[in-house]
């Protein structure tokens, strides 16, 4: 297909060049131009440069804010989230940063109050293993359907072991055999051979009522010292409002988009 695009604009070309001489340079080089940026355009594709979308004139004003505590607003976004059956509205993406490398990842929400936002997992995957060696880390939400998105920024502790005990108790006992079934971010030949584990551990615990906890599984708390909260706007004129910890207290700025 881009050969005959490219064969045909040489075509025009030269029957212009040919009839109307030198005097049509500009008028070849015109045409060639075209023909050359169409070629280059995916056919039947997508043209990731014009992907776009002009937000809503609704937007996030300071006098709708309590400016010295970001909890409420972000208890009043994630409630706003889930009742417009966003998809997984607690789906999170947790960034880490090791050797001036970071990675990121989706974690599920499991719990936010004013100590921080909590998450489970295996605490010998990558992302614990990069939380223990930087404990900075940050998350962010991006809810599309509202025209909303969160980022927050703080430093990871573990969760108390009643925490984690009490949260793991609470899982479908297929999430349980899961938890001791996969050595989290480790390589493994295979699907058969994953599989072949958790019919392991399936056995190891049959009839079994309760499923312990394994030790190599538990909560992660982000503690925040840094919330933005972002919100579509028309024209690209997006509203930024971020609530900054400093000795203790909690103070709002409005940021340019």
């Amino acid at each position: 297909m881009m050969r005959s695009r490219l064969l045909a604009g040489f075509l025009v070309s030269t029957l212009l060049y040919t009839s109307e001489g030198f005097t049509s340079n500009r008028v070849f080089g015109k045409i060639t131009r075209n023909v050359l940026m169409s070629a280059s355009q995916p056919v039947g594709g997508i043209n990731v440069s014009d992907l776009r979308k002009d937000y809503s004139s609704k937007g996030l004003m300071e006098n709708d804010i309590n400016h010295n505590n970001p909890y409420e607003l972000f208890s009043k976004w994630f409630d706003e989230a889930c009742a417009a059956n966003v998809l997984e509205p607690n789906a999170m993406c947790l960034s880490t940063c090791v050797n001036n490398k970071p990675s990121a990842r989706y974690v599920l929400l499991k719990g936010h109050d004013e100590r921080g936002f909590v998450w489970y997992t295996n605490y010998n995957s990558r992302k614990s293993k990069e939380i223990e060696e930087n404990p900075n880390a940050a998350i962010t939400f991006w809810w599309g359907d509202l025209e909303r998105s969160i980022r927050i920024e703080g430093i990871v502790e573990k969760v108390s072991t009643d925490e984690s005990d009490q949260y793991f108790q609470s899982r479908p006992r297929g999430s349980q055999i899961g938890a001791w079934s996969s050595n989290q971010s480790q390589i493994i030949e295979n699907r058969e051979k994953l599989e072949e584990q958790e019919r392991n551990i399936i056995k190891k615990f049959e009839g079994l009522k309760t499923i312990p906890r394994p030790q190599h599984w538990g909560g992660f708390r982000l503690v925040p010292s840094r919330i933005e909260f972002w919100k579509g706007r028309s024209s690209r004129l997006h509203d930024r409002v971020v609530f900054i910890k400093t000795n203790n207290k909690w103070q709002l700025e409005r940021l340019q988009p």
